[in-house]
């Protein structure tokens, strides 16, 4: 048994008030300490931004380009994104545990690309995501889709869970063929979303009025990559989002399917972490591009 502390000259530094850490992302200064702490693995402290590498695309539409060799194609991007996005079966088949990323967990799904998208139910149970120690699930809410109605209940169901057991939800704003993006659309999906209770949101930049999305959205914003543009063009893309309040990005093609994804993924993280302007990033991505082939 310890001895007794009868010590009597103890330093109590009452001079000194005890300093309350504010939270460095938006709208998350409520949350309790597991929820802050998973979101300060999404996002990185120091910059409040992060790059997330998606690659969850097989869940409703299979071996996507790009994406039919994981082992081959993913891994090697690893050390360079924040978090990963993807499918549990992924995650245990082919992640390695000692990959030491903060995990965003796809926890909705159901219809192929062969049926109505909106038509999606909560895939992944709870006591799962615990057992996979991820740091956040994301789940798509079609606003204006066919099921409109049901995915929003997907994600508020899983908002309950998490908030339960201290992991945020990511809500992923989902658009349909017929739907128009723009600005005002957007800014409904984010804010529903929002005060239904995501943590933070996924969506889709556009050119006008972008700021006004991220500006009306009480918690942070992650842009999507989309389908796959020219490199420079998609450096232009997470440049102005960022600098118009998103708080990082979640790319997926315009990274793995890049010539050279290692350079691209470089590249989009000096352009979120380090404000790097489009076309030095792009520069950075050729001097990285060209320095890989000739390693080869």
């Amino acid at each position: 048994m310890p001895e007794a502390d009868v010590k009597e000259l103890k330093s109590f530094y009452t001079e000194i008030p005890q300093k309350t850490e504010g939270f460095f992302l938006k709208g998350c200064g409520s949350l309790d300490w597991g929820m802050k702490n998973r979101m300060a693995r999404i996002f990185n402290p120091l910059s409040g931004r992060t790059v997330m590498l998606a690659f969850d695309h097989g869940y409703f539409q299979g071996p996507t380009t790009g994406l039919e060799r994981i082992d081959i194609t993913i891994l090697p991007l690893i050390p360079y994104a924040d978090t990963l996005m993807l499918t549990r079966g992924i995650l245990r088949s082919i992640i390695p545990a000692s990959a030491n990323k903060a995990i965003v967990l796809r926890a909705s799904g159901g219809p192929s690309i062969l049926k109505e998208m909106s038509e999606e139910e909560i895939a992944v149970d709870i006591d799962d995501c615990i057992r996979l120690n991820v740091c956040a699930m994301a789940v798509q809410v079609f606003i204006g889709g066919e099921f409109e109605k049901q995915s929003v209940m997907n994600m508020t169901k899983l908002v309950d869970l998490g908030t339960r057991y201290g992991i945020p939800t990511l809500a992923v704003t989902a658009v349909g063929k017929d739907m128009a993006r723009d600005a005002r659309y957007f800014r409904l999906a984010t804010r529903m979303c929002a005060e239904l209770g995501a943590h933070y949101i996924k969506s889709y930049y556009v050119e006008e009025g972008f700021e006004t999305v991220t500006a009306c959205c009480p918690v942070p914003i992650v842009v999507a990559g989309g389908k796959k543009i020219p490199e420079l063009d998609a450096l232009k893309m997470a440049y102005n989002a960022v600098q118009q309040g998103a708080s990082g990005v979640d790319m997926g093609r315009n990274i793995f399917q890049s010539d050279s994804p290692t350079a691209m993924i470089q590249a989009v993280r000096a352009v979120v972490h380090d404000n790097e302007t489009p076309d030095k990033a792009y520069d950075l991505y050729n001097t990285l591009k060209n320095r890989n082939e000739k390693s080869r």
